[in-house]
């Protein structure tokens, strides 16, 4: 068939991610290759210091993001779509979506960026002997317990913000294995949550008084591949304003980023890991088996499938570089010269190759939040330098660009130094390995590993999601994920692996040294500015 036929005949598979900027729609066909893209641009506010997108936000976004797709497909091939193979919908991972039993909202949606929730993070660490990060659904429940809100009496159904929108495609309360690794612990032999951390928590929450049990508010796990139901009426009429597409598709389980950012990079095999750079940057490690004792700074997940998976999670990525390239690009204006974004990003990221290997001695913490895995629950945006550094552009975007893997490479070496985790690739995703061979070498710097970055990067976890669903609807019986990524997906894929140098490697060192002290001007300036 051509590309129009499989559209026509449903010989195709639709992913749908909400990230934290971006909304992204990617119809593929049943090996993978992208056939059409769709893109809603959003933004998170702070309101009253909580991180939220408001449900009209949310519902307005999935709904322009599916019409821009529908756009891409009828201007591309001439054809209205109304029906795919099988659906899939991913989300940033982790958070706070709490309604009532009629579905109405009960309290504001918390993104992983709030770090509101230390209390009832250490406190249920300590009762599982286990490490429950501040941005999990768990944390997130128990502190607004802890906070005396009136709103957990109500509760029928606590989900994130995949399971969310499933449920109003689909009206089943499920949710992938891997997403539901951000909302409990997970024990990867049942595939499901951990049951003897689910009765501590339940008895823990016995005196008040409430009517349900949390295993009755959560939704239900499922691995990659299950049935996770259809497309209702209503679900395809809340998709699609328009009417045209049609009810009765599958869906596969909803998935996080983290999930479908391992997909994408064909990194849910033990011994192999991911690294996922943008607005948050995370490093995914598939283990073969447990790590020696709990940390703080490593969140134990699983992928899309079940396998036990670290993962080194930094609140903070590519943000306060944005800002910066759009501020260069203010100057280019007032200058006047038209600079396109990606023509910005693309020559000042290259300019940084120019840079000294450690940055000249500057030093950036992109702090718009707090962050986990430095023990700061408040951000501030800072650039340091002394007066012998040698502050020039190249130093400068140099440094901004390290320090988007500074937090997460503490995480990296605690696996790699203490618990020596062993990996046999590392795959980059996101935007900060858009530009060709430069978040790629500084990430291989970091890791002092190979890294490879395959074409399809630039499509990211909504391609991530689209390849799940395509596996709930084409696996072969008994096909496990990891055998139908690597033989029937990548296997025709190409990308391209960098090693590091030795001197970009000990320049990165040097950086992180810097970083590490660095942090109690970042604390002090936290309790000094509270305007």
């Amino acid at each position: 068939m051509d590309k129009k036929e499989l559209i026509m005949s449903g010989r195709t598979a639709l992913g749908i991610e909400l990230g934290s900027t971006r909304i992204k729609g990617v119809l593929i066909d049943l090996q993978g290759n992208v056939l059409a893209v769709g893109i809603h641009d959003w933004e998170n506010s702070l309101v009253d210091n909580i991180w939220t997108y408001s449900l009209e936000e949310i519902h307005t976004g999935i709904r322009k993001c599916y019409s821009s797709l529908r756009e891409s497909v009828k201007t591309a091939y001439g054809v209205t779509l109304q029906t795919v193979g099988a659906i899939g919908v991913s989300a940033m991972m982790h958070g706070y979506m709490a309604l009532d039993k009629d579905g109405t909202q009960l309290a504001p949606f918390q993104t992983w960026r709030n770090t509101n929730t230390q209390k009832a993070a250490d406190e249920l660490t300590e009762l599982f002997d286990f490490n429950i990060p501040l941005r999990w659904t768990a944390a997130h429940l128990y502190q607004r317990i802890l906070d005396k809100e009136t709103h957990p009496a109500k509760l029928d159904y606590v989900s994130t913000l995949s399971g969310y929108i499933h449920w109003k495609l689909t009206g089943k309360r499920v949710i992938g294995i891997g997403d539901a690794a951000g909302m409990f612990p997970i024990d990867s032999e049942t595939l499901d949550y951990d049951a003897s951390m689910m009765a501590k928590f339940n008895r823990l929450l016995e005196p008040c008084g409430y009517n349900w049990k949390v295993e009755d508010i959560f939704p239900k796990v499922l691995a990659a591949g299950e049935d996770a139901g259809t497309l209702t009426e209503e679900g395809a009429a809340f998709l699609d304003e328009t009417g045209s597409l049609q009810a009765g598709i599958p869906l596969c389980p909803p998935e996080g980023d983290a999930g479908t950012g391992m997909t994408a990079t064909n990194s849910v095999a033990p011994r192999t890991g991911n690294v996922s750079a943008g607005t948050s940057t995370f490093a995914m490690i598939v283990l073969e088996k447990k790590l020696s004792r709990l940390y703080r700074e490593i969140d134990m997940v699983t992928t899309p499938s079940g396998f036990p998976c670290a993962m080194s999670h930094a609140n903070n990525g590519t943000s306060d570089l944005n800002a910066w390239v759009g501020l260069f690009g203010e100057f280019a204006e007032l200058m006047g010269i038209k600079a396109e974004p990606g023509e910005l990003f693309q020559k000042l990221y290259t300019e940084s190759l120019k840079g000294d290997p450690a940055c000249g001695g500057l030093l950036a913490y992109g702090y718009y939040s707090g962050e986990n895995i430095t023990m700061l629950n408040e951000g501030r945006l800072a650039f340091l330098r002394t007066p012998e550094s040698r502050f020039n552009l190249a130093n400068f975007m140099r440094a901004h660009l390290y320090t988007s893997l500074g937090a997460v490479k503490l995480g990296l070496d605690i696996l790699m130094e203490k618990e020596k985790v062993r990996v046999e690739r590392i795959m980059g995703h996101g935007g900060f390995f858009k530009t060709k061979g430069v978040g790629q070498r500084y990430l291989a710097a970091a890791v002092n590993a190979p890294v490879t970055v395959m074409d399809t990067a630039s499509e990211g976890g909504a391609w991530g999601i689209a390849l799940l669903a395509a596996y709930r609807m084409d696996k072969h019986p008994g096909e496990k994920l990891e055998d139908y990524l690597e033989h029937r997906i990548f296997k025709e894929l190409s990308g391209e692996t960098t090693k590091p140098s030795a001197e970009d490697a000990a320049g990165f060192e040097l950086f992180m040294e810097r970083y590490k002290a660095g942090l109690a001007v970042e604390k002090a300036a936290i309790e000094a500015m509270d305007w």
